[in-house]
């Protein structure tokens, strides 16, 4: 999807309808693919998110490190539900993808491995409260990508290159325009909704202990889970963020690239630096 804006991709949207119908319509352009064909495609990458996470509650996904696995059921079955249903189920599924994920489990990258779980967490349950049809919840998985998409071409999406506000940030911003369009939002909320989502993440570190993606990078789909749900929230509400999502994007870039190396998923810093951190990371060579 070779949108370089949301300013472009908004109006897109302008002619189509919606972001998910502008989407669609320059992927198909890209891909030489029909609508029909990446529906498809989206329809099985959805699914592949469904099994994900259903795996991932009946607590099957451990890594070989033992690091992580299990606590996706914990949440699912003990969380006391203190910010309501909603909240506590999308916290479990976030964390389930990540355990299959970092049990070498198949999973969608959305936009990486170590973010895998933010979107089908998001997507699911705001589908599920609302009992949106599977043909706008495929729709709503299409303005993600376009988002993502957007990101990827602004800034990126690897840890690498700008920490994890790459990463866990860009997924965050996807799932917020994603599930404000699948709850009735306009384009111009779905940006709001994203832009209120990556800016609570910008600088972000990727500091994965030991070098694997799982600590803490589980748990951090189920910290951007929450920051998504309140991009959510905040636009449909009809709050706005005053900084263009366009500008959000390319200043998460220019962080990213202000970060030193140890804080760029090397291993060399943040959390994986810690005494506890070293101590896991040595035991894990």
């Amino acid at each position: 999807m070779a949108y370089g804006s949301f300013r472009e991709l908004l109006a897109g949207a302008v002619e189509t309808g919606s972001l998910a119908s502008a989407a669609l319509a320059r992927e198909a352009e890209d891909s030489n693919e029909t609508p029909a064909q990446i529906l498809a495609r989206m329809d099985d990458a959805l699914g592949v998110m469904e099994r994900s996470i259903e795996r991932g509650l009946a607590g099957e996904a451990h890594s070989r490190s033992g690091l992580v696995g299990g606590d996706a059921k914990l949440v699912a079955e003990r969380a006391p539900r203190l910010a309501g249903d909603g909240f506590s189920t999308a916290i479990a599924r976030a964390l389930a993808v990540g355990e299959v994920n970092a049990s070498m489990g198949r999973i969608v990258a959305a936009p990486t491995g170590g973010a895998s779980g933010v979107l089908p967490a998001v997507l699911t349950t705001i589908a599920e409260r609302l009992g949106a049809s599977r043909e706008r919840t495929v729709l709503a998985l299409v303005t993600a990508a376009g988002i993502g998409a957007v990101i990827a071409a602004r800034a990126t999406i690897s840890g690498a290159a700008g920490g994890c506000q790459a990463e866990i940030g860009s997924a965050a911003a996807m799932a917020a325009a994603a599930a404000t369009e699948l709850a009735g939002g306009t384009p111009e909320q779905c940006g709001h909704a994203a832009s209120f989502a990556l800016q609570g993440l910008l600088g972000l570190a990727c500091d994965p202990v030991g070098g694997l993606v799982e600590v803490p990078c589980v748990a951090r789909n189920a910290t951007g889970t929450a920051v998504a749900l309140t991009g959510v929230e905040m636009a449909l509400a009809g709050a706005t963020f005053p900084i263009p999502l366009d500008e959000v994007i390319t200043a998460m870039g220019l962080v990213g690239r202000s970060m030193p190396p140890s804080l760029r998923e090397t291993a060399l810093g943040g959390l994986a630096r810690t005494p506890t951190g070293q101590a896991i990371g040595e035991k894990q060579s």
